[in-house]
């Protein structure tokens, strides 16, 4: 397993572990985290509008190193 994969489980087990601990009692838990909830599902609503409206996602453009050197 990578480093990300195991990252990506500890995070996440944290989390549930969050709201287990948010429904047994700690009221004052379950605002922040419902915030990354709303906030995923936010970016999922756009991107699904997005595809519904048929606008091409954007790439990214980077500059090349040679134009640092001139500013």
């Amino acid at each position: 397993m990578s480093v990300l994969r195991v990252t990506i489980a500890i995070v996440l087990a944290l989390y549930v572990v969050l709201w287990a601990l948010a429904l047994n009692g700690a009221s004052a838990l379950v605002g922040p985290l419902v915030v990354p909830l709303v906030l995923a599902a936010l970016v999922a609503m756009g991107v699904a509008l997005q595809r519904f409206m048929g606008i091409t996602p954007r790439k990214p453009h980077f500059r090349d190193r040679e134009d640092d050197s001139s500013s």
